[in-house]
């Protein structure tokens, strides 16, 4: 059985280790592949595993013997499953490992937005608390979570897992949802029918839905102007949830006060985007899924993924 990984840097830069898969067949690692070289890397190989590598219908056509592709991540939009599924490959897809690294993301930077924690470490060292004539001081507004209301878009397990640490901090939470799950062990939720109560009520508002037809460009020109222009707006979930033109304006033009993002519409960015100029915006380059513990986990469900293949049961696949 011959293995290839396609872009081992992006899970494993060299703390992990590849000994479960190896121990399932004969392995090559590539750091990185190049679009165009796909093909010949996996030319021969039955299983391939991808991080952001696209597999699309040209690729497969290629590849006559192989038989599976893991996805090393839970979005798997990057392979053409539909073209894998009338040849008889399996796609699998890595989910729930990054659940709590996510939500951790989420307030790790809601908190720098409303403590600015870097911008005053960066002051003190500065020399301004030494210059400073009062025991202490602040160039930014603080602010106080407890009391705020977060609304969450998507309510699978990481919203779920955000509304957990959100009542941590006494804050109230509003969830909305394609599907409502049973909330009632929570104090301060409730569920929202319809989203223009969730942006109107929420002072920070949270995206962890998928990207679907129906959720591109949720947060537009319109919809920003539904939310308080002291609210916060923090993607941890797909870029293209947000229409970039429109959220460097509305920040521009103090439409909202803030917005913590780890995903962009485009990865790595293009140098022109938008919001590299819009005010009080935080930009981070998709790191919410990247904890050590959070890849550890990953790296075990591959594992488990490709013994539940060869096994003649797969699991998680994406393109029954």
């Amino acid at each position: 059985m011959k293995l290839v990984v396609l872009d081992g840097y992006t899970l494993n830069p060299g703390d992990l280790s590849w000994d479960g898969l190896s121990a399932l067949g004969e392995i090559t690692i590539y750091e990185h592949t190049p679009f165009d070289k796909v093909v010949e890397k996996v030319k021969g190989a039955d299983i391939v595993f991808t991080n952001k590598t696209p597999i699309g219908e040209y690729e497969l056509s290629q590849l006559d013997g192989l038989k599976y592709i893991g996805v090393l991540a839970t979005g798997y939009n990057i392979v053409d499953t539909e073209a894998a599924k009338r040849r008889n490959i399996i796609v699998s897809n890595i989910p729930t490992y990054g659940t709590k690294s996510v939500a951790q993301m989420t307030f790790a930077l809601l908190l720098e937005m409303t403590q600015h924690v870097q911008r005053h470490s960066d002051a003190v060292f500065n020399g301004d608390w030494a210059k400073c004539r009062d025991y202490c001081f602040w160039n930014y507004p603080l602010i106080e979570l407890a009391g705020k209301t977060m609304g969450i878009i998507g309510f699978g397990r990481i919203g779920q897992a955000t509304a957990h640490i959100a009542e941590a901090f006494g804050m109230k939470v509003l969830g909305y949802s394609r599907h409502k799950s049973d909330q009632s062990h929570r104090r301060n939720f409730r569920w929202c029918d319809e989203l223009d109560e969730l942006f109107r009520e929420s002072d920070v508002v949270s995206l962890h839905c998928p990207l679907y037809l129906e959720t591109k460009g949720i947060i537009n020109k319109e919809t920003l102007k539904k939310m308080k222009k002291t609210a916060f707006l923090i993607n941890t979930s797909r870029g293209q949830l947000v229409v970039e033109e429109d959220l460097a304006e509305a920040l521009n033009n103090g439409i909202i006060a803030g917005a913590g993002l780890d995903v962009l519409s485009s990865e790595p960015p293009k140098a022109g985007n938008p919001l590299f100029r819009a005010k009080n915006c935080l930009i981070t380059p998709h790191i919410s899924w990247a904890t050590k513990e959070a890849r550890a986990r990953l790296m075990d469900i591959a594992v488990d993924n490709l013994k539940a293949f060869l096994e003649g049961n797969p699991v998680h696949v994406v393109n029954k």
